[in-house]
This record gives structure tokens, C-alpha cells and sequence, in this order.
């Protein structure tokens, strides 16, 4: 595709080389009015105003809680991913990372905003730790602000950060592991088995450094060097005590034996306007350059920064001449050498994954790698191993991975077009920059269907599928997404071949002319809330509302489950309380689905009430009066399978009122 593409400024070092080259509970069941069924039409997230401050928004069956800048020393720079522990919510930003206390969600409370400047610096947390990516080659060890100058320097990090964040309000950098590739990402694995270690995985996609920085590192490929930094992940075991001492103990090649994947080239539509952008550019003597095998046009802010650094070079002053101009397109090709690398040719397959999610509880990941979906046993944290891959030529760029909460369907997501560029108008294909569902049965992975926001975008809102997490409704997968400038979409996939969206909240784009970065990283539920990390603008706080899709009994029991820390990454099981609000959450389920006679759920409710009003005694013994009486309705139900759960859930709820009232504990 050819773009106009912002490429980062070389060291100065690498300029004057390359110069030298060229020279709340509800007891009913909370049924809201029939209209909410109903998307709003025509669709108010189309064609919505733009603006950095003042876009325009739609919202339906969900609410604004709270929205809020980021802070001076990051606003303006790319707010990433964000992970969760206890009331604080860590917002990774290309600047560094910002704490907030969520406790207090409608007014979230930035606590610490720590400058160190990396990219992406995506984050995850255990108990005292934080670890942090860096994979910019201007990242530095120390944290500092200016850079790193030289091609090769020892100041350099590229790699994981661990920080001990005992006292929030003043992290503290315990440890670097650094890497060949950098960390573009990674996931936190908590083994049930091993209490005294995290490991940590590392998705790095950048070149291979030089191996007089990093020892060790080759971009050789494996028939030369079978040591070589392509083709492999690296894990890292950080011992919990002593994080001092986290180091790579393998990198597993999980990559062997796969070819290039069949993929798609761009839109009939998109390859015209290419075309016509490319040979204006020229026409107007732009600057162009091939890389990955096609010509692009360079920003024209790039060339101007890099003819600035030409004129220095040469102890000039002023405007750039025609002959600094020829310089500048002479060394262009070697500039765009020196950030291709080495790379594998075009027969390869991945050489690296973009995102794995691991799921330690099942003892299997999901990993989004560059062309491919890969299934991982991980029930041996060191040794992951492939058990199954798919390919898809409607997929561009496997990006990420969400398992539903007991393990038997994964979702991956695509991010065609890089998170650059706007993939969700009416010309886009429904199946490309999507997500694709698969169900895993006997460990093999089978496709089901895909799910794109149904929301057109405009040509300047830059959409495409990307991070997001379950909500945890009991008895259901619902998810939300992020989607760029798309915003966020909650939808139900519990039916994996027919996908719904059931919620949503947009904005308009952050430019009305240009496509310009903005719209959600990463869209996670956390104890009760939904938080979005917005790119260019800082936080936002959502809350689910009644629907008829979503009752609030099933709200209060997916709000009652609560956790210590939460990385998407590192998918933990699900566990829900033992509620009232449970129990008629799926109530409510099959009440929406005809799944039991309409007699029994009434006589099901009114037995709750009951239950929930009267004394202990009175309790245990109308709960175990309704459970017998689901045991003999399940006989005739349409959803038996639903009725045994609800029924197990008032036995359990009466077996914990028994022991409530004795004293003891569960």
C-alpha cells in the first residue's frame, strides 16, 4: 500500500554514516423497554462531528461515567494499553506510564505519572511488580528524556522494565531484561504450580539489534544460524522476591515448519487512490522510498527533519539546497536498509507473535503472530509448544487473542492496515480487519464466523479491530473491543456463529480532513466498570445499563465478581459468587431465550423474593424447596443444561446461608 508514512528520526551518528554511503440488585427481571433492542437507526455513529476536544458522541446501552485529559507531561503522546491492581488502573503512554485511583470511578485521581520514554510501553502487574515495554530505539536505560544518539550504545534499552511498585507514588526500577528484537509487547504468566516465579513472554517485532550491543544477537537466518533472533519468542522468569534477577531461560521457536500464509492486498478502491497519490507525489517532487517491497511517500515532515540534519551535517545554515535535496534521495534507500534489517524472504512465516494471551487455568495460550492464529500448550511455562495453527487469507495482521471464560472458543482479532490507516468504511470488507471466532474442541481450533463493528467509519477515522476483554456475564461470552476511532462495541458471541453487538460508545474522528491518531487502544472491564485507554485524549469510564439484551440482574452478578489485579493478557477463570443476583441473572437468561416455562420462572422469582426476606431457616428452606422444583422442571425445559446451572446455583446458595448460620465458613 502506498502512504504516506511517518518514519522516526535516525540517531546523528547514522545520519552523518548514511551521508558518507551516498555521500445495584434488581429482584424482578429488570425487562427495559422493547426499543433498546433496537439499534438506534439510522446508525448515530456515522458521520459524527470531529474534533481533538469537541467530536461528537454517540452512546446506547451503556453510560458515561467519566472522561479525562491526560496530564501534561503526557498529553499529546500516544496513550497505550493498561493493566489493573487493586483501586489503580496503569495507563501505559509512549512518554511512560500514568496511575490512576479508579475507586472512585466517575472521578478518577492520577497519582503518579512517570516519564520514561519507550514505545509501547505497554504494562502488566503482580502483587509488588510492573513490568513495562520498550522496543524504541531511542529508549533509555535510565529513563531519560534526550535519546540515544549512537547506533550502538550501551544506554540503550530494548526490552522489558520491571519496577517495584510497593509504594505506587514512587516506582522504583529494579531490573532491565534486554532482548534482541525489544518488547513491541508481552504477557504475564502466573503459574498455579509455581508460586515463587512469574514468567514473563516477549512479542518483540522490531529489527535485530547489532550484537555489539546486545551479545549474542544475530539476524542471520536459520540455515546460516540457527541461533538467529528471528523466528522465536523469548520467555523471561522473574523470580517474585528478587526481581532483580529476571532473565531470559528460553526462546521457544513455536514457528517451525510454517510457510507464508495466503493474505489479501488492499481494496480495488484503496489501490486507485494509492496509485494517484503516488504519482502526484512525484509529480511535485516529493520524496518516495520502497520498503517491505513498496513504494511509499515520504511525510513530508520526515524529509524536512531529515534535510534539517543534512544542512547541520555539512555546517550549513538555512534553507536545505537542490544538492542536499540529491543527498537525501540518494540515501534513502540505505536509511530504509538500516530499519528493514535482515528480515526473513517472503516464503517465511511469522517470525514473531503481536500478542499471546495466555491462559495458565486451561493450560493453553492463543497467540496472534503476524499471519497466523497458533493454538500453545503452556501447561509447561518455559516450553510452550504449538499444538494448532490457522490461516486466513481474509486476515492481514493476527493482532490479539481472547478465550471465553471455560476455554472452548478463541477469538482473534486483525489488525489490517496497522492501526494507521481507516479500514471500517463502506468500502472495506466485512471480513478484513475483523475478528475472526473459532470454536477448540480436542485442541484443534475451527472457524465460526466474524464480527466487524457493523458502524461504517469516514475516510479519515482511523478504524480497525484491537484490544479488548470479556465482560464477565455469567453464562455468556460478551466481550468489549476497542476499534480505534471506531470506539468500543460490546458484543455477544455466546452463539459463535452469529456474533451481536449489544452496546456501544463513538466518537468522531480527531480530524476532518487527515487521518489523524486517536480513538481506544484498549477497552477493558474491570469490577464493575469498563475503561477506555483513548489514545490521544487520556481515560474514559463506562458503565453497563439495562437492556434487552443485558438485564440488570446479570449486570450485578458480572459486578460482583471482583479481582486483585487483571492483565487481558493473562486470561484468568472467572469465578462468580454465590448471589441472589446470580441465580436470577439466569433467570433472566432463559426467560430471554424460552429456554423454561414461563410458570416456573415466575414461580422461581417470587421463591427468591421470598427467600431473600425471610429469616435464615426461612431462607435455606424455600431455596431448597425452588431447587427441587427446577431438578423436575429441567425434565421439560428447552435449555436444560441452563436450568441444572441455575438449579446447582440455589442449592449452592442455600448451602451457604446453612453454613452462614452455623458460624463457619464455606
Amino acid at each position: 500500500m502506498t502512504r504516506v508514512r511517518s518514519l522516526p528520526l535516525l540517531p546523528a551518528a547514522a545520519v552523518a554514516l548514511l551521508l558518507g554511503c551516498a555521500g445495584s440488585s434488581s429482584s424482578g427481571n429488570g425487562a427495559p423497554s422493547p426499543e433498546s433492542a433496537r439499534a438506534p437507526s439510522p446508525d448515530p455513529r456515522v458521520g459524527l462531528k470531529a474534533g481533538l476536544d469537541d467530536a461528537g458522541e454517540a452512546v446506547w446501552n451503556l453510560k458515561v461515567v467519566s472522561e479525562n485529559p491526560s496530564p501534561e507531561q503526557f498529553a499529546g503522546i500516544t496513550n497505550s494499553d493498561m493493566a489493573f491492581t487493586g483501586k489503580y488502573l496503569i495507563q501505559g503512554n509512549y512518554n511512560g506510564f500514568q496511575v490512576w485511583d479508579v475507586e472512585k470511578a466517575g472521578k478518577p485521581k492520577l497519582v503518579t505519572g512517570y516519564v520514561c520514554p519507550a514505545s509501547q510501553s505497554d504494562v502488566s502487574v503482580y502483587k509488588n511488580l510492573l513490568f513495562v515495554s520498550g522496543e524504541d530505539l531511542s529508549a533509555r536505560l535510565d529513563c531519560g528524556t534526550q535519546g540515544v544518539q549512537d547506533t550502538v550504545s550501551k544506554e540503550r534499552l530494548r526490552g522489558l522494565r520491571v519496577f517495584d511498585i510497593s509504594d505506587i507514588h514512587h516506582p522504583k526500577n529494579v531490573g532491565n531484561v534486554q532482548t534482541c528484537r525489544g518488547s513491541h509487547t508481552h504477557s504475564l504468566l502466573v503459574d498455579p504450580k509455581d508460586s515463587a516465579n512469574v514468567y514473563v513472554y516477549i512479542s518483540g517485532s522490531s529489527v535485530v539489534r547489532s550484537p555489539s550491543e546486545l551479545p549474542g544477537c544475530t539476524a542471520a537466518m536459520p540455515n546460516v544460524d540457527p541461533n538467529t533472533a528471528w523466528f522465536r519468542i523469548e520467555v523471561i522468569k522473574v523470580p517474585v522476591a528478587h526481581p532483580e534477577q529476571a532473565a531470559i531461560v528460553s526462546s521457544p521457536r513455536i514457528f517451525d515448519n510454517l510457510v507464508a500464509p495466503p493474505s489479501h492486498g488492499d481494496t480495488p478502491e484503496d489501490s486507485v487512490v494509492d496509485a494517484k497519490a503516488l504519482a502526484e507525489a512525484k509529480a511535485r517532487g516529493a520524496f518516495t522510498y520502497t520498503m517491505y517491497g513498496q513504494e511509499q511517500v515520504l511525510d513530508d515532515g520526515d524529509a524536512e527533519g531529515w534535510l534539517s540534519e543534512i544542512v547541520s551535517a555539512r555546517g550549513g545554515s538555512g534553507a536545505p539546497t537542490a544538492a542536499d535535496s540529491a543527498v537525501l534521495r540518494q540515501a534513502l534507500p540505505h536509511i530504509i536498509a538500516m530499519m528493514e534489517g535482515e528480515e526473513p524472504d517472503s516464503s517465511a512465516g511469522p517470525t514473531q507473535c503481536h500478542d499471546i494471551t495466555l491462559y495458565p487455568a486451561i493450560g493453553l495460550a492463543g497467540g496472534a503472530c503476524e499471519g497466523y492464529g497458533l493454538l500453545l500448550d503452556i501447561s509447561d511455562p518455559v516450553r510452550p509448544v504449538r499444538i494448532h495453527e490457522v490461516s486466513d487469507s481474509n486476515f492481514s495482521y493476527w493482532h490479539s487473542a481472547t478465550f471465553n471464560n471455560d476455554g472452548t472458543k478463541l477469538l482473534f482479532s486483525d489488525e489490517w492496515g496497522g492501526g494507521s490507516q481507516p479500514k471500517c468504511r463502506v468500502t472495506d470488507k466485512k471480513e478484513w480487519g475483523a475478528d475472526a471466532i473459532f470454536t477448540v474442541a480436542d485442541r484443534k481450533m475451527q472457524f465460526q464466523s466474524y464480527y466487524k463493528l457493523p458502524a461504517p467509519q469516514g475516510a479519515t477515522e482511523i478504524c480497525v479491530a484491537h484490544n479488548g476483554s470479556l465482560i464477565p456475564v455469567p453464562g455468556r461470552d460478551i466481550m468489549v473491543q476497542a476499534w480505534y476511532q471506531g470506539g468500543l462495541s460490546v458484543f455477544d458471541w455466546t452463539d459463535p456463529a452469529k456474533p451481536v453487538e449489544i452496546a456501544y460508545f463513538d466518537r468522531g474522528p480527531v480530524s476532518a480532513t487527515e487521518p489523524v491518531s486517536g480513538g481506544y487502544w484498549s477497552t477493558y472491564w474491570y469490577n464493575g466498570h469498563i475503561y477506555g485507554s483513548e489514545m490521544a485524549r487520556g481515560l474514559d469510564v463506562f458503565s453497563l445499563t439495562p437492556s434487552a439484551f443485558l438485564s440488570q440482574n446479570e449486570i450485578d452478578a458480572a459486578n460482583s465478581v471482583r479481582m486483585d489485579y487483571f492483565n487481558v493478557q493473562g486470561q484468568s477463570k472467572i469465578v462468580w459468587p454465590t448471589t441472589f443476583a446470580l441465580a436470577r441473572a439466569y433467570l433472566d437468561q432463559l426467560e430471554r431465550s424460552n429456554g423454561l416455562a414461563g410458570e416456573e420462572i415466575s414461580a422461581a422469582r417470587e421463591a427468591l423474593a421470598s427467600a431473600e426476606k425471610g429469616s435464615d431457616t426461612e431462607r435455606q428452606d424455600e431455596l431448597n424447596k425452588l431447587a427441587s422444583r427446577l431438578e423436575t422442571a429441567s425434565g421439560s425445559a428447552t435449555d436444560a443444561a441452563k436450568v441444572r446451572t441455575l438449579t446447582e446455583t440455589v442449592q449452592r446458595l442455600a448451602t451457604v446461608l446453612a453454613v452462614a448460620h452455623a458460624g463457619g465458613t464455606e
